[in-house]
């Protein structure tokens, strides 16, 4: 599933579909300012530290493996993106560490609250990872190379729509669909010469057909996304309430839940639960991960064919294997066979994982091909 991982960013008054629709506007294009937006220009001003080291995060291990397609790399080692009406900056210091830059922002403190609910800083990836290490010495070998990969907490609503498109899909594809629906949000400023939006509200996404999202490229996803928003509309409490009510139930009862919704299987609802939800031992089964799995953790399924009965004994292994936070681990596990970051790894471990593509091969047959950083990108 390329988790749909590489690179990569409210509220109208409720509106019928029979309402008048007004044209989508053209997706912003990266280091191309338009006339429109050439006014809210920030330049850089003061960072402050995230007191996070570079341990905790790796901003390249993190935003363009494909949790996320709405953050832009907008300098070396800094990513730039909105949480909310927050349009933020992230960077590493000279000595690794991570400071964060508010360009636009209605409350510095709620900017800053968000970025650190996003970031899930109360949880301690190196503590974790030691206990990681302690049960799995090839974990512990692969966690050398790759320190900091952290998993984000999104929005629900993003990161719903955002893996909606993902399915069957490229990241340079992938992006451009996120980036038209992300254009549909308030303009909150241009950073380095990307344009970035607050995500659109519910509302928002109501007003677009399934025809105008055809046109802009979303092909048989378009149907998918305009059918979950009219579902999510349905919902007696409100989508975004009900989506944010997911948190507090138990995984399988969230995946129930998802899959209700049109265009949702398996796949991408751990994906959103694992993202977005506070599952934190939801695991995305794609071809990486279900190689990960037959060659280490469940060698007995290698040559099968991969069905949703093997999916769940394959997130129940790595369950039994990390406990808790098995999602965390299987990132690392998955970013470390992304073709880019190959070249970090020594000899052996490439060796090893080129004497079980033969094992996997036929397992793999049937299952959605990838893209170099994309982790479940169905």
């Amino acid at each position: 599933m390329k988790r749909a991982r590489p690179t990569p960013p409210p509220a109208t008054p409720t509106t019928s579909r029979s309402s008048p629709i007004p044209p989508l506007p053209t997706p912003p294009q990266p280091r191309h300012s338009s006339k429109k937006h050439q006014k809210i220009i920030f330049q850089p001003t003061n960072w402050a530290p995230v007191n996070l080291t570079q341990s905790e995060l790796s901003l390249p291990l993190t935003f363009p493996t494909g949790q996320t397609f709405r953050w832009k790399q907008t300098g070396p080692l800094q990513y730039t993106g909105s949480l909310g009406r927050h349009l933020i900056s992230l960077k590493h210091h000279k000595n690794g560490d991570v400071y964060y830059q508010i360009h636009h922002s209605p409350s510095q403190s709620a900017a800053k609250s968000a970025l650190l609910s996003f970031l899930n800083t109360n949880i301690s990836l190196t503590e974790m990872w030691h206990g990681f290490a302690a049960a799995d010495s090839r974990f512990a070998e692969l966690a050398q190379h790759f320190k900091g990969a952290r998993v984000l907490r999104q929005d629900p609503l993003e990161c719903l729509i955002q893996f909606l498109c993902s399915s069957n899909n490229n990241i340079s594809r992938i992006t451009k669909m996120v980036d038209f629906v992300s254009s549909l949000g308030d303009h909150l400023g241009n950073v380095e010469g990307f344009e970035f939006h607050a995500f659109p509200s519910l509302e928002r996404l109501a007003l677009v057909t399934e025809q105008q999202l055809r046109e802009a490229g979303f092909g048989y996803r378009a149907k998918y996304v305009t059918g979950t928003v009219n579902a999510l509309q349905s919902k007696p409490e409100g989508g975004v309430k009900w989506l944010e009510s997911l948190r507090k139930l138990q995984l399988q009862m969230v995946i129930d839940s998802l899959c209700t919704l049109p265009g949702i299987g398996l796949k991408v609802a751990s994906c959103i639960a694992l993202f977005s939800l506070d599952q934190h031992h939801a695991i995305p089964v794609d071809t990486h991960v279900w190689r990960i799995a037959t060659t280490h953790l469940v060698p007995e399924l290698a040559g099968a064919s991969l069905t949703p009965k093997l999916c769940g004994r394959v997130a129940d292994a790595f369950v039994t294997k990390y406990g808790k936070y098995a999602g965390w681990a299987q990132t690392l596990l998955f970013i470390a066979e992304l073709p880019s970051q190959k070249a970090l790894l020594p000899s052996v471990t490439v060796n090893e994982k080129k004497s079980s593509k033969k094992r996997g091969s036929k397992a793999q047959r049937g299952l959605s091909s990838t893209e170099e950083g994309g982790q479940q990108a169905d």
